[in-house]
């Protein structure tokens, strides 16, 4: 996610702050080794904006936070209805396997990140746990499901992290210390890490068709395409200023689950 900075820096898939954060992607950098066109190609054809792609370690970074590996690139998109819209919810073609009864994912905060993190943390399982959902979440010292780690020095977004695969959360949230550090914890720091977990178990940005709603700018969307964003039933088909999964917040911002997120989570979990 990005803070509008741009959330950039959380941007990463968390936000940045331009004085607004935007998930995990900073927008500025062009590296040196370009993303070649066949990449973008495959990106295009998941559902993700190539605009602004980035070649990180391992994978690619686009929409500002959200991992792709190579296996990502080139699985086969699911054939799953698609509502290419404006600023509603959205989820993924994958998400995470509950079965019949109640799931429990597991957190865990590498000694790389300050103590407020783990504050951070805690804040956010509550959050989650307080609509009770078929997934709930717990933290753990190790052997967690998900990590929140240290992102790689220089890194130009606040947080960043993946979509499920095989049913199971993704792994990993980059998290971008030094840029976000270590006021409002319970705050600006838990919806940076709530909304990089929520990219775990399979959501999207709100606004992934007009990104400069919440991060400024020019207009950035991904046009039309034939997977990656489904749209979620009985959430508004206007704008929706206070989701916690849109793509840029603000440096000190808090956006705890408002009701459109609420019916999100509730209908996919």
């Amino acid at each position: 996610m990005k803070v509008n900075k741009v959330l950039s820096t959380l941007a990463v898939c968390a936000f940045t702050a331009l004085s607004f954060t935007s998930c995990s992607k900073k927008e500025n950098v062009q590296a040196p080794d370009a993303v070649s066109e066949d990449v973008l190609t495959q990106i295009k054809a998941l559902g993700f904006t190539s605009t602004g792609a980035k070649k990180v370690d391992n994978g690619y970074l686009v929409e500002g936070d959200i991992f792709l590996t190579d296996a990502d690139l080139k699985s086969a998109p699911q054939n799953e209805f698609l509502r290419v819209g404006d600023e509603e919810q959205y989820r993924t073609n994958n998400l995470v396997s509950v079965g019949t009864s109640q799931r429990t994912i597991t957190i865990a905060v590498s000694s790389t990140l300050p103590s407020a993190y783990v504050t951070a943390t805690d804040e956010l399982i509550r959050r989650y746990n307080a609509l009770n959902l078929r997934i709930r979440f717990s933290r753990v010292t190790s052997g967690a499901n998900i990590t929140l780690t240290k992102a790689p020095s220089g890194a130009g977004y606040l947080a960043s992290a993946g979509f499920p695969s095989g049913g199971n959360p993704y792994s990993q949230v980059l998290v971008n210390s030094n840029s976000i550090g270590t006021s409002y914890a319970t705050t600006y720091i838990a919806t940076i890490l709530a909304h990089e977990v929520g990219h775990c178990i399979g959501f999207r940005h709100t606004d992934y068709m007009g990104r400069q709603y919440s991060c400024g700018g020019s207009a950035v969307n991904e046009g039309a395409s034939t997977v990656g964003a489904v749209h979620i039933p009985g959430t508004p088909t206007g704008v929706d200023p206070n989701s916690w999964m849109l793509a840029c917040i603000g440096y000190g911002g808090n956006r705890p689950f408002n009701s459109n997120d609420q019916v999100a989570l509730n209908y996919i979990y």
